[in-house]
């Protein structure tokens, strides 16, 4: 588990460094993870589904002679589902010390920002529902919000240990 957030929940920042994120779509949302937890991007390859597998997991693929398993972030979030078309891909992240692929719409950009430019999510948006836990802060990139993760959190132990199974 990471133990180092990049915001601290007492609305603190450690100090004013440079940080990097990768930039990603998710139903017209913009959501962006550390580009160190980032250990690649690749196009949608077939899946081969797993039985008995939770909603979220779509399955497992084969990545250069190790199997990943592969979550649907929509699903992951509760959003609707929509098909797969040219600018799907997967991130492939090192979650908890384990890759694990993560589908998204697309992959927007590398951003490079200030840790004080990073805002604490409003309290309202994290006292329910499946965000609180991973949800770090929010960023104003560009007119837009970014919604920036800690996909470290974003798994419970068990769900960790399940996709070691995989």
């Amino acid at each position: 588990m990471s133990t180092n957030a990049l915001v601290k929940t007492d609305g603190t920042a450690q100090r004013d460094e440079l940080i990097q994120l990768v930039s990603f779509m998710l139903a017209d949302e913009e959501y962006g993870v550390e580009v160190l937890k980032v250990r690649e991007i690749i196009r949608m390859p077939n899946i081969t589904k797993m039985p008995n597998a939770p909603p979220h997991v779509e399955g497992i693929i084969n990545l250069r002679g190790k199997v990943i398993p592969i979550i649907s972030m929509r699903k992951r979030f509760g959003l609707s589902e929509s098909d797969n078309n040219s600018h799907t891909r997967i991130i492939i992240m090192d979650v908890a010390g384990a890759l694990t692929g993560f589908i998204v719409d697309a992959v927007s950009e590398v951003i490079r920002i200030q840790n004080s430019e990073i805002q604490p999510p409003p309290s309202m948006v994290l006292s329910g529902g499946i965000g609180r836990e991973f949800i770090t802060g929010v960023f104003n990139h560009a007119e837009r919000l970014l919604i920036i993760m800690d996909v470290d959190r974003m798994f419970s132990e068990s769900e960790l240990e399940s996709f070691d199974g995989m």
